[in-house]
């Protein structure tokens, strides 16, 4: 197999599993680009649109949700604030999705400029820093969390959207980070997940379109097609059991042993 497409499988097989797990699959993509030679910037960029893969899967997970969402947004009115449960998941996705597009815009412009004069040790460092920092967040999520709500309100819709957009950084993990706001919100586990991946569906399309305008991807459009596909079989294959297993399982602490694992990695290429 030519080469460009086996690492195309590769990393494909990565996003479509790792999406679901709050492990930060844009860092890990990153990580596994940065090994097989690519840039820092050309590495964050197709880790990003990656992410149309697995957009796509959640897309096709909650079609029976989606009808739900569509017709809640012909409730939404200025000033009025009792609009039913699909009214208030619709504005919570508009209001998230705004608020990640105007946040993460400004992180990737910022990450890109400094990627752009980082070595790939130092690269690799920096992930693994934000991939503890993403586990800890996680391990204190979890520890406040408290179950009180079931309908997102704007506040929630303007927090998790901030966190969505910081999380463009690789190695802050998206899934993480919004299930674990949504967990200090007082939502339980089940629905964090669902509104953590219906807020990711437009985001990740965004995002996904932004990184291959602002860097074409440095790669075949067959290997680009390819690597797209993988991610949105396997992750629509996996989604289930694997948000069944992050029930079960403290990521936080795999997120920090990767994260302390890319930080020696990394300096020790410095040095």
């Amino acid at each position: 197999m030519d080469r460009a497409l086996l690492v195309a499988v590769v990393v494909g097989l990565v996003q479509g599993i790792f999406e679901w797990l709050p492990i930060s699959s844009e860092g890990n993509v990153a990580l596994a680009l940065s090994v097989l030679g690519r840039s820092p910037e050309e590495a964050v960029a197709f880790a990003l649109f990656l992410h149309v893969g697995t957009a796509l899967s959640a897309t096709v997970y909650y079609r029976d949700r989606l009808p739900g969402l569509v017709g809640g947004l012909s409730t939404l009115r200025p000033g009025v604030d009792d609009v039913g449960p699909d009214g208030a998941a619709a504005r919570f996705v508009v209001v998230g999705t705004v608020t990640s597009l105007a946040l993460g815009l400004t992180v990737y412009q910022a990450i890109t400029e400094l990627v752009s004069k980082t070595g790939g040790g130092l690269f690799v460092a920096l992930v693994g820093v934000l991939l503890v920092g993403t586990g800890l967040f996680q391990r204190l999520s979890a520890s406040r969390a408290t179950e009180t709500r079931r309908e997102p309100t704007l506040v929630d819709a303007v927090l998790v959207g901030a966190g969505q957009g910081l999380a463009i950084l690789p190695g802050v993990s998206r899934s993480g980070t919004t299930t674990g706001l949504l967990l200090l919100r007082g939502y339980d586990e089940s629905r964090s997940f669902e509104l953590s991946f219906l807020l990711s569906i437009p985001a990740a399309l965004a995002a996904g379109a932004l990184a291959y305008a602002d860097t074409g991807l440095q790669t075949t459009p067959l290997a680009a097609a390819v690597a797209l596909g993988v991610a949105a079989v396997v992750g629509y294959a996996t989604i289930d059991a694997l948000l069944r297993v992050v029930e079960r399982v403290a990521f936080w602490g795999v997120c920090v042993g990767l994260g302390g694992l890319a930080v020696v990695g990394g300096v020790g290429l410095v040095v």
